[in-house]
């Protein structure tokens, strides 16, 4: 059991690997945006996830560790926030190859507005839940300035792409919080699961994506302009 998060860490890698006997999402050209991207949003996450072991918000069971930490938080959970944004982007560019078509596009900016709204009421009933706020007021700042903000056009691609990662996710998160190699104060969450994750984790991963995503598709903008 010691190695069971560094097990899914491997799966999550394992992800886009396997996709390219399809697709050649490992390409040079995907890489060279797709690493940038991916370092951006794991730091960024991981900056969150050492505040919120900090402050107790989040645990980990020592008993499905290896033993290595930094700042309080394992090893693998700074390797598992990388693994998942390179599974995800992985998706992304295999869902972008194989189904090019972008035509509901026009589609996405009413899916965002309802997940904007989504986010601001998460964060009004739930103004004292540290696990909630952060995680709403992140999706939130992120969707806003995107899809308002931005000029580059992509939501209706990332949505498709975060359903299908939904599959890992349920895969991956239901075998930490059952362990349960990670534990939540619930004081400081919302209190809804599906099984054993909460509600949360499913918009935080969102955040993280998205994150994601967005900084591959400004590299490869940047590069062609």
């Amino acid at each position: 059991m010691t190695y069971s998060f560094l097990l899914l860490d491997l799966f999550l890698i394992l992800i886009p690997i396997f996709l390219s006997f399809d697709k050649n999402v490992l390409d040079k050209a995907h890489l060279r945006f797709a690493v940038p991207a991916i370092l951006v949003a794991g730091i960024i996450f991981s900056a969150i996830t050492v505040v919120f072991t900090i402050f107790g918000v989040w645990g980990f069971n020592p008993l499905f560790l290896i033993g290595s930490s930094y700042r309080s938080v394992p090893i693998e959970q700074y390797l598992f926030l990388f693994a998942f944004s390179f599974a995800g982007l992985g998706v992304y560019n295999y869902l972008n190859l194989k189904f090019p078509n972008n035509s509901l596009q026009k589609f996405s900016l009413s899916v965002s507005n309802l997940m904007l709204g989504v986010c601001v009421a998460f964060i009004f009933f739930a103004y004292a839940k540290w696990y909630t706020v952060v995680t709403f007021s992140v999706l939130f700042l992120l969707l806003l300035y995107i899809e308002y903000l931005n000029k580059l056009r992509f939501m209706y691609r990332f949505y498709r792409a975060y359903v299908v990662c939904l599959i890992p996710f349920y895969i991956c998160y239901g075998v930490l919080c059952y362990l349960p190699t990670l534990t939540y104060d619930t004081a400081e969450t919302i209190k809804l699961k599906l099984g054993d994750i909460p509600l949360e984790n499913h918009f935080y991963i969102m955040g993280m994506l998205l994150l994601t995503v967005y900084v591959f598709e400004f590299f490869k903008y940047k590069k062609v302009k």
